[in-house]
């Protein structure tokens, strides 16, 4: 075979059809089937899923097959897996598919614990399969414009906000995995940095586990860090700020707005200007991210070491026990003004 010949079915081989599954077919796994069937190169084999119910929606969305458990659609051959199945199933089904030489896109927490993450983590490795973590907010395009605004900048501070009412579904995590697990995600990926101190706040008001959280994080470069989130505001918000030595950027992750404050003078004057932000849908964007990476072998672009990392410091709100404020000294009189 000449090298032209070579280069020529590298390139069919590149352009071949992956077969792709999803397993899970709740609210996140029938959008994962949504967004696959719609992709080119793609054949969507089926999606996995125990109850009837959830079955039959995924086949009225998509057209596609559907079936009661993962061995059927090893049976049938695929290339790649996507995994939103609850999390206490990640280890489980993930070490399954990686078994078979399966690559794995695994819905955010990675996993239930920090060891089965890592167990997932080293059995890719060893596999040579693409292993990669679905922290979607990362292909959010206001995130995305905030990322770039801040590229070179001295961070000084960074304040998350994630709140919203009870969700409908019940779960077995509070907020701080479930929620706050993205916004360490981002803390961790705006700084480039490890999280290096945790003074969590945690209360469950309505709920069995927490679900009011006040964290506060220092990360190795000198970042302070705060994330703000709970199921009890009625509403949904998502709001990211971003403080550095030069600009102050501010940036709404649901209606996709960011604003950027910059040419701070002595006087307090400052310039404003709105951030052009894409219209992509964040799934999307992360589902062919995931693609690109098996199609190329090259690195995905949120690995699951960086999941298990941001898994352990959410774990690790969890552990921490919360300190009360010391009690002020007592006064015997007024405090005396000097001046």
């Amino acid at each position: 075979m000449t090298s032209r010949e070579g280069a020529s079915a590298g390139k069919a081989e590149a352009k071949r059809a992956l077969r792709i599954g999803v397993i899970g077919a709740g609210v996140m796994g029938s959008n994962h089937a949504r967004v696959l069937a719609g992709l080119p190169d793609i054949t969507l084999v089926g999606v996995v899923d125990p109850l009837p119910a959830h079955r039959t929606r995924a086949t009225e969305m998509t057209g596609c097959r559907t079936f009661a458990d993962l061995d059927a659609l090893i049976v049938e051959g695929v290339d790649a897996v996507t995994i939103a199945a609850p999390t206490h199933l990640h280890h489980e089904i993930a070490l399954a598919c990686i078994g078979q030489g399966i690559h794995v896109l695994v819905e955010k927490p990675i996993a239930s614990s920090v060891e089965e993450g890592r167990d997932i983590v080293a059995a890719a490795h060893r596999a040579g399969v693409t292993l990669m973590v679905g922290h979607v907010e990362r292909f959010n395009p206001a995130v995305a414009a905030i990322k770039q605004a801040i590229s070179g900048e001295d961070i000084l501070s960074i304040a998350i906000t994630r709140v919203g009412p009870f969700p409908p579904r019940m779960s077995n995590v509070g907020v701080v995995i479930d929620l706050a697990v993205h916004d360490i995600d981002l803390i961790r990926w705006f700084t480039e940095s490890d999280i290096v101190e945790v003074q969590p706040q945690l209360s469950s008001a309505v709920a069995e586990r927490e679900d009011i959280a006040l964290l506060q994080f220092r990360t190795a470069s000198g970042v302070l860090a705060h994330i703000n989130t709970n199921w009890l505001t009625p509403f949904k918000a998502r709001n990211v700020t971003v403080a550095t030595r030069g600009k102050y950027v501010m940036g709404d992750l649901l209606t996709r707005q960011v604003t950027e404050c910059f040419g701070f003078k002595p006087d307090g004057a400052y310039s404003m200007r709105h951030l052009p932000v894409g219209h992509d849908e964040p799934l999307r964007v992360e589902l062919i991210a995931f693609l690109h990476a098996v199609r190329s072998g090259g690195a995905p672009a949120v690995s699951g070491d960086e999941a298990v990392a941001s898994l352990e410091i959410a774990t690790r709100c969890l552990e921490t026990p919360s300190k009360p404020a010391a009690a002020s000294p007592a006064r015997k009189g007024p405090r005396r003004v000097v001046g």
